[in-house]
């Protein structure tokens, strides 16, 4: 069985989001084809990373509200 190398992916980022993303812990762990490199890839697809900051925006809310969300990431997702 072949082991992928693993890719850590902040789901916020730019602006100084990636900081914040760090420190909510909204980051996942993606194979390189995931993350950078092939079609489906988060920086590489608008749905791809659209789909993952509605999974970080809901966890967010889970503990956060909808104000707190949009003061911190400035865009709502859901």
């Amino acid at each position: 069985m072949m082991i992928l190398p693993r890719n850590i992916h902040h789901i916020m980022f730019g602006s100084g989001q990636r900081e914040l993303s760090e420190a909510d812990g909204l980051k996942v762990d993606l194979c390189r084809n995931h993350h950078k490199e092939g079609p489906e890839a988060v920086h590489n697809n608008r749905e791809t990373r659209e789909l993952l900051c509605r999974i970080a925006q809901t966890e967010y809310e889970q503990t956060h509200t909808r104000e707190e969300w949009m003061a911190r990431y400035k865009k709502n997702y859901l």
